[in-house]
């Protein structure tokens, strides 16, 4: 009957539309207006809550279209791993998005000076830490950073605790001096 199919397709497409909602279109919305946000501009949050509606309501009015048209015969559409290509493309893009704005909100700056040296000119060129990481591979902190985070929460520590430490290790190391 109908209202078996409808019942039996609730959990799997559920499994869809919740990792491509929740788990990507918002993370990317609320970045986007987040770093317009942090820039001063009024538009940030109007711009999440406007894209991510309209991306949301058109996904379910689209899904409501595709349902009544298809009928039953949907279930035999969806048995091609679709739905499940779909979903693992939208989060490799939401992870794409994540890795650049960890680069673009993510700011360590290691002052410690390695060397000073006068040129001929008599200036003085000072290399610093950051001078030296930046030549390697430029936000390779804020790399190391995401991905030690990553690896603790993986291990199951309390993101409130991870935020507090990462508040303490900021501001115990702008007063001694290593961090700016």
């Amino acid at each position: 009957t109908i209202n078996g199919i409808k019942v039996g397709l609730m959990g799997p497409l559920a499994g869809v539309g919740d990792p491509l909602v929740w788990g990507t279109l918002r993370p990317i919305t609320a970045a986007l207006g987040a770093s317009l946000a942090l820039s001063g501009n009024i538009l940030g949050p109007l711009l999440f809550f406007f894209i991510f509606n309209a991306v949301r309501l058109a996904m379910k009015w689209y899904g409501l279209q595709l349902g009544f048209r298809k009928g039953v015969n949907i279930v035999s559409d969806m048995g091609g791993n679709v739905l499940q290509k779909l979903t693992e493309g939208a989060s490799i893009l939401g992870l794409f998005v994540m890795g650049v704005l960890v680069t673009k909100w993510t700011s360590i700056n290691v002052p410690l000076v390695v060397s000073q040296t006068h040129a001929a000119d008599g200036s003085t060129v000072t290399m610093t830490v950051q001078n030296i990481l930046d030549q390697l591979c430029p936000g390779l902190l804020a790399l190391g950073l995401t991905l030690l985070m990553v690896r603790l929460l993986n291990k199951k520590i309390n993101p409130v605790w991870l935020i507090f430490a990462l508040f303490g290790l900021g501001i115990i190391g702008n007063a001694l001096g290593f961090l700016s």
